[in-house]
């Protein structure tokens, strides 16, 4: 038996998932949690095995959170459903750490098999979102997207350097590259211009 949960956003409600998988007699549905700092603990009590994450933040802002969801519970497999026609959402080209991708308007049947092949030890990422990273012009590394999420969400460098097991120095640098990319004046423009292009919630 599967153990399948959701986290999503407080106040959104996005793809119904409980509803597209309670018909498998080999999945067990356990709820519904925040999408948040808060997961990785929830996620260790619960002890799901596989958790499908339905947000409307960007793939940069989620995989810190993923990656100390599989700290706490190394056997779990987190499956983001993107909006492909959002370019923060786009699966990173070289690196997705512990996430898998796949489509928010994947049918009831690819979403039932990515969960079993995720239960199964397997990796899913759509090939329609893999095309559309690739067709995609990123002018930020995949690191560089997730120091600034952090920062989008009032997180200081020290705390940035924490979560994302970095020195203080190279955060500060990651900025910087990120500021000097983007064309901004500062840290606070930069998220401007990400948000504007679509990397950032």
């Amino acid at each position: 038996m599967i153990r399948v949960a959701v986290a999503r956003d407080e106040g959104y409600f996005g793809v119904p998932v409980r509803a597209l998988l309670e018909s498998n007699p080999d999945m067990h549905f356990i709820g519904t949690l925040p999408f948040g700092l808060d997961l990785p603990r929830v996620a260790a009590e619960m002890w799901p095995g596989v958790i499908v994450i339905d947000t409307q933040y960007m793939v940069s802002q989620v995989l810190p959170v993923a990656n100390a969801v599989r700290s706490s519970n190394p056997s779990c497999a987190l499956l983001l459903l993107c909006d492909p026609r959002k370019r923060g959402m786009l699966p990173p080209r070289h690196r997705s750490g512990p996430l898998n991708f796949l489509p928010q308007d994947a049918s009831a049947a690819l979403l039932a098999d990515s969960v079993r092949r995720l239960a199964g030890g397997e990796r899913v990422v759509s090939a329609r979102l893999q095309t559309a990273s690739l067709l995609t012009d990123k002018g930020l590394t995949t690191r560089e997207l997730e120091v600034l999420g952090l920062a989008a969400e009032g997180e200081p460098v020290k705390e940035i350097a924490k979560r994302l097991f970095l020195s203080g120095g190279t955060v500060r640098n990651y900025l910087s590259a990120i500021i000097s990319k983007t064309g901004a004046r500062n840290r606070l423009d930069a998220i401007r211009i990400a948000r504007k292009d679509g990397w950032l919630r």
